[in-house]
């Protein structure tokens, strides 16, 4: 089974409050993220929870996910992979790892991702946009132990690094999997109408 694995473990520094729990659209950024997810071809949904994680967990529970603790969140995105990574059963095959701050992220996209992993023979997936990289990133759980391995400070380069030769970008044609929320200004912007509800 392919799982999305929604990291929502952050601080939101620069946004000055939680931004997974700001309003966007019908529900909140998390919110819409994971509805995301489940509107996508992935069979279950993890959550990595870490900062506020119990005003998250609340948000989020209704729809019906599981969840993953990541205690180590100040150390960086990695760590949440991790967590998400160690959470998820033995017989999962692939997770799509999705960022929590990225509610206009369409499921067409996530779709896009798997299908691109379940037509071919790498085992990893990437995004691309005019030829920047962008998320999700599918990944084979092939690479769980080698990534639970990884340092913090060296973050998921270094996989991508290690196994140039296994990855497959998909060119989406969407530069919503470059956009993500990070200030006020940001979700000033994104939540403009026009820029709710896309699928």
């Amino acid at each position: 089974m392919i799982w999305a694995v929604v990291l929502a473990a952050g601080e939101s520094r620069r946004m000055g409050r939680q931004k997974l729990l700001l309003p966007f659209g019908e529900t909140t950024v998390a919110g819409a993220v994971v509805r995301t997810a489940q509107a996508s071809r992935a069979g279950r949904t993890l959550v990595v929870l870490g900062s506020d994680r119990e005003s998250v967990r609340r948000e989020l529970e209704p729809l019906g996910v599981e969840f993953a603790v990541n205690e180590d969140y100040p150390l960086g995105m990695l760590t949440s992979i991790q967590a998400g990574f160690k959470a998820l059963p033995a017989d999962a095959g692939a997770a799509v790892v999705m960022l929590g701050d990225q509610p206009f992220l369409a499921s067409r996209v996530v779709d896009r991702v798997i299908e691109a992993y379940e037509s071919g023979s790498n085992g990893i997936v990437i995004p691309t946009v005019q030829g920047r990289r962008g998320h999700p990133v599918l990944i084979d759980l092939k690479y769980r132990d080698e990534v639970l391995a990884i340092a913090p400070a060296e973050g998921l380069r270094r996989l991508m690094l290690a196994h140039a030769d296994d990855i497959l970008e998909v060119d989406v044609a969407d530069p919503d999997i470059l956009r993500d929320l990070d200030t006020p200004e940001d979700y000033q912007e994104g939540v403009k109408p026009g820029r709710r509800g896309q699928t």
